[in-house]
């Protein structure tokens, strides 16, 4: 039953609040390479690693307790054509925690680099091969169909190539490179073409960013020396998505703040730490500039997504109300329990 009008009907946590969880590791890495280029204590990019592991804990705790004690809410989530690609983010995450663990044991990260792969290749042929059964209909293709292929094979690409395994971490670069290319000129279709998304599912636009970005990082990752022209290219179609989601803003915007707007996060911390690996790696000329400026917007961004968040949680509103994931009413479900709003 559907009480979403009751003050205390709170719904379950949706997956999707694991982009808090990538959020807070992306923006924890960054620091971590500012501190390698930059004069920056040591002690504070730790500090963030460890806050940030803290909530990868925290959010992998009550989404477990939500499979034990609201199984059918997690299984209508994971049925949903929508609501189920943010489950991508438990991997990616689960990865993103290898990286940042990786300076302490390295036994951990590759626990945890196993797990992420393994969960992430079963979890992306599940999701993807029914996307390949057809059916589907084009108001259900948001850029979170990015997740359940694109962002992990980046992740893990970066991951591999951190632990010694620097072919294994090419391999996943291609797949998540290709994967991209082919699922943003249907996002871009549907954009062009198909009724505008709703006002609660447009911050949803953030994981636009991310691609470019985030296979930026991967790919310096599994290549040595002064960037290449294809890094320069990854980042420069990063900055171009930068300004276009730039000029969205006031039209995503009309919808009150949500945790759905981490969806921004991961390419907000994954461009400065692009732009700061570039100029470890000898680049020079604008990325001088490109990379303390990004990375002083990508805090500002992240630590307004966190006082929103906080705001969130001491007024009782962060999880969505109540409701029931239903197919006959996809536009009510992707509006309330997708994105996180009331």
């Amino acid at each position: 039953m559907d009480n979403s009008n009751g003050t205390n009907n709170q719904g379950p946590m949706p997956v999707a609040f694991f982009g808090i969880a990538v959020g807070s590791l992306a923006l924890a890495g960054a620091w971590r390479a500012a501190a390698r280029v930059w004069t920056i204590p040591e002690a504070l990019p730790a500090l963030l690693t460890a806050g940030a592991l803290v909530v990868w804990l925290a959010v992998l705790f009550a989404y477990g307790r939500k499979w034990v004690v609201q199984r059918d809410a997690a299984i209508a989530e994971m049925r949903h054509p929508v609501q189920s690609s943010f489950a991508a983010l438990v991997p990616v995450s689960t990865m993103l925690a290898a990286q940042a663990v990786q300076a302490y044991s390295r036994g951990l990260a590759v626990a945890l680099f196993a797990i992420g792969v393994v969960s992430s290749l079963a979890l992306g042929a599940y999701l993807q091969g029914r996307f390949w059964q057809g059916g589907r209909k084009p108001e259900l293709t948001t850029p979170a169909i990015y997740l359940p292929t694109v962002a992990p094979s980046f992740v893990a690409g970066t991951a591999a190539a951190g632990l010694g395994l620097t072919q294994i971490g090419m391999l996943f670069f291609g797949a998540g490179v290709f994967s991209w290319l082919a699922i943003e000129s249907i996002v871009l279709h549907r954009a062009a073409v198909h009724e505008p998304l709703p006002e609660a599912l447009r911050p949803s636009l953030g994981i636009q960013l991310a691609p470019p970005v985030v296979g930026g990082v991967s790919y310096l990752a599994i290549t040595h020396g002064v960037p290449d022209m294809f890094a320069y290219m990854l980042l420069g179609y990063g900055l171009y998505q930068v300004l276009m989601l730039a000029r969205l803003v006031p039209w995503i915007r009309q919808s009150a703040f949500t945790p759905s707007y981490w969806a921004f996060s991961f390419g907000a911390a994954a461009l400065p730490t692009m732009a700061i690996r570039m100029l470890e790696r000898g680049a020079t000329g604008p990325m001088v500039w490109i990379a303390p400026v990004a990375f002083a917007v990508a805090n500002v961004v992240i630590g307004l997504m966190i006082a929103g968040t906080v705001r969130a949680i001491l007024r009782g509103n962060l999880l969505p109300a109540a409701t029931v994931a239903s197919p006959a009413n996809v536009r009510a479900i992707e509006s309330r329990a997708v994105v996180g709003s009331r």
